[in-house]
């Protein structure tokens, strides 16, 4: 079974430490080393959660960043990113793993919608806000994500601004669930299975934003 190590959450601490370019060439043989074994762990996942869902291809992100429009310039990132898209355009939603010390997580959700789509999905909400707030209600969802999480308005927005029942889902601008793992978790042995375990409770929020998102109010498919 692939796993997360020590040797692992190491290199990245000690990168933390000297984000500089001579510190990462003169040690870039243990990145080699560590990011082909961390690739192989996300590839695992990968397949893992293709059995029960249908996935984008595989993406998992460089360590490079981007330094063009950055007051930040240190060169590299501190952490390893997954993400698996789902097949859109009918499925909706996207699952993250970032392993970084002390700040390793799952998470998944809609960080930027769309203004169409977060206006079809208040739409939806101001309908009947029950089934998702018994998403968010659902034991295993607030085992793993305890609340759903983002930015949102004070108030209603504009053109529901008489709604109370769902008022706190609609003023959401986000909607993103995330778990947080220590280090421990991270480097036991049933990893893996606590990431696939907690992708899979996504699965409810994901479905229901999809049927929202690839129809019309009147529960016409948008993409027949």
């Amino acid at each position: 079974m692939k796993v997360i190590t020590p040797v692992h959450l190491k290199f990245l601490k000690d990168l933390g430490h000297n984000n500089n370019r001579k510190w990462f060439s003169e040690n870039k043989f243990r990145y080699d080393a560590v990011q082909k074994e961390v690739k192989d762990f996300f590839e695992s996942v990968y397949r893992e959660m293709q059995k029960s869902d249908s996935l984008q291809e595989f993406h998992m992100h460089r360590i490079y960043r981007d330094l063009r429009f950055s007051k930040d310039k240190t060169p590299y990132k501190t952490h390893f990113r997954l993400y698996l898209g789902r097949t859109k355009p009918l499925l909706r939603g996207g699952y993250y793993l970032n392993i970084e010390p002390g700040k390793s997580a799952v998470s998944g959700g809609f960080w930027k919608p769309e203004s169409k789509d977060l206006l079809r999905i208040r739409k939806e909400i101001a309908s009947d806000s029950r089934e998702l707030q018994k998403i968010f209600s659902a034991k295993k969802f607030v085992r793993f994500f305890g609340a759903i999480q983002g930015e949102a308005l004070e108030t209603n927005p504009r053109g529901f601004t008489g709604l109370t029942e769902g008022a706190d889902l609609i003023r959401m601008k986000q909607f993103i669930a995330r778990r947080y793992f220590t280090d421990a978790e991270v480097t036991n042995q049933n990893f893996m299975a606590e990431v696939i375990s907690t992708f899979k409770a996504l699965r409810p929020f994901f479905d229901y934003m999809s049927e929202v998102l690839t129809t019309d109010e009147n529960g016409e498919s948008l993409y027949q």
